[in-house]
């Protein structure tokens, strides 16, 4: 399905969600892809309940057989001499939804989802935000409507404690970037219901 595509995973602040996201590295491959893994720099060196920057990073290096890019330099490249066919940031937080929807390119994943835009390839999103139907909903309403900018299938992950979150169903990542890729069209539906 994604055979000798170069797809570019970026991989953001959302801790909670790394046991599901980083394990799909291996759907990505087996689909025939080649996994570029980026960080940005809270991934790199936080130590959380969920885990150390150091052990996440060998996990998604021994899943994707690549070296994590964690700086603006390495990321750089990307753009002009090592594009990519596809950019995907999963988990995507509050704080990168923000930025990126407002063109504020502050972290490696951020500049390597710009350079791949600026390629005319496609950048799909996997949100995972406690505030998506808050104030960053006005955010993920331009990024809905910004040309070859898709989203993984989200919806609300707990409405009873945590009403104004949402988050994306990381099971659809392969199908979603099929669909960007190929039809550069948008996978549906994009809004779906978590029962909790």
């Amino acid at each position: 399905m994604l055979e000798g595509k170069r797809i570019g995973l970026g991989i953001t602040a959302s801790h909670c969600t790394y046991e599901d996201v980083v394990p799909k590295i291996k759907n990505l491959t087996d689909a025939g892809a080649i996994v570029v893994p980026i960080v940005t720099p809270s991934v790199l060196h936080a130590a959380t309940r969920f885990g150390t920057g150091a052990q996440w990073i060998e996990e998604i290096e021994k899943l994707a057989g690549e070296k994590v890019i964690s700086s603006m330099a390495e990321a750089e490249p990307l753009g002009p001499s090592k594009p990519l066919d596809c950019m995907i940031i999963a988990p995507m937080t509050g704080n990168s939804i923000s930025k990126f929807a407002n063109a504020a390119t502050d972290s490696p994943v951020l500049m390597a989802a710009k350079a791949t835009l600026r390629n005319g390839s496609p950048v799909v999103l996997g949100i995972s935000t406690n505030d998506a139907l808050g104030l960053n909903g006005m955010n993920i309403m331009k990024l809905l409507n910004a040309k070859n900018v898709y989203f993984i299938p989200f919806g609300q992950d707990d409405p009873i404690n945590k009403p104004t979150s949402m988050i994306a169903d990381f099971s659809k990542m392969v199908e979603t970037v099929h669909h960007a890729i190929t039809y550069k069209k948008q996978y549906q539906p994009i809004f779906i219901q978590f029962l909790k």
